[in-house]
This record gives C-alpha cells, sequence and structure tokens, in this order.
C-alpha cells in the first residue's frame, strides 16, 4: 500500500509550478509594483510631515520673536505715553504757575495803585486843609499866637479827619 500517489504528486507538482510560473509572470510584478509605490508613497508623506514639522517648527519661532518683537514696540509706546503724560504735567503745571505769577504781579500792581490813590487822597486832603487853614490865618489877619493857635486846631483836625493817615 502505497500511501502516497506519485502520479497524482507530480500532477500537483507540475500545477503548483504552473500556477507559480503564471503568477510569477503575470500577478508578481503587479503587487510588487504596488507594494513599491505603497513604500515610495509613505516614504513621501513621511518627509512631508518631517517638512511640515520642520515649517511649523520655524514658523512658531518666528511668530514667537514677532511677538516679543511687539511686546517691545508696546512697552516702549507705554513709555513714550507715560513721558509724554509727564511732560504735559509739567507744562501744565508751569503753564499754572506763570499763571499764578502774573496774576500776584497783576495784584501787586492793583494794590499799588491803590496805595498811590490813598496817597493822592491824603495830599489832596493836605492841601486842601492847608489851603482852608491859610484863608483862615489871611481873612483874621491874626499875631502869631493866634496863627499857632489856628495851625495845632488844624493840626487836631487833620489828626481827626477820617480818611487821613497820621
Amino acid at each position: 500500500m502505497n500511501i502516497i500517489d506519485v502520479r497524482q504528486f507530480a500532477t500537483q507538482i507540475v500545477g503548483f509550478l504552473l500556477v507559480l510560473f503564471i503568477l510569477g509572470k503575470y500577478a508578481w510584478p503587479p503587487v510588487l509594483g504596488f507594494i513599491e509605490e505603497r513604500r515610495k508613497k509613505i516614504a513621501d508623506d513621511l518627509d512631508h510631515a518631517r517638512q511640515e514639522n520642520e515649517r511649523a517648527v520655524k514658523l512658531r519661532a518666528d511668530l514667537e520673536q514677532e511677538l516679543k518683537g511687539i511686546e517691545a514696540k508696546a512697552r516702549a509706546r507705554i513709555q513714550e505715553a507715560v513721558t509724554e503724560g509727564q511732560r504735559v504735567a509739567s507744562e501744565i503745571k508751569a503753564g499754572a504757575q506763570k499763571d499764578v505769577t502774573q496774576r500776584l504781579q497783576r495784584l501787586q500792581g492793583e494794590i499799588e495803585q491803590e496805595r498811590d490813590k490813598a496817597m493822592l487822597a491824603l495830599k489832596q486832603d493836605m492841601v486842601r486843609m492847608t489851603v482852608e487853614a491859610t484863608e483862615k490865618i489871611l481873612r483874621e489877619k491874626l499875631d502869631e499866637k493866634t496863627q499857632r493857635r489856628l495851625v495845632e486846631e488844624f493840626i487836631g483836625q487833620a489828626g481827626a479827619t477820617p480818611g487821613v493817615a497820621r
């Protein structure tokens, strides 16, 4: 008893080799081409992903640098605004001081004018009183004793007259 039939075994081997030959000639090249295309696509996708990653890293660095520049500009502008505010405050303060000085000078001028007016009024009162005293003296044509008494009365009146400074 033969467990293995040689004819059947040989037929199967010839059939297998024939199928292997047909597959090798017609099926394997497209399959291997497909596998090669797939390998190239995967390699290209990995290269593209690597390039995109590098571009993203570069873009992030550029954006961070730009952000630092923007922050520096913002700080500079804030500092300029503070400086401008201090300058304006100084100008306002200087203007206020100038205004106060001008007002004080004007008021001092007004005070001097009022004092001058008062002095003029005092002189006019003194002249008027002197003229009145002189008229009295001339009208009465008195002796020296009477003239002294009249001058003393005049001086007393000058001291008692309101608005006349002593």
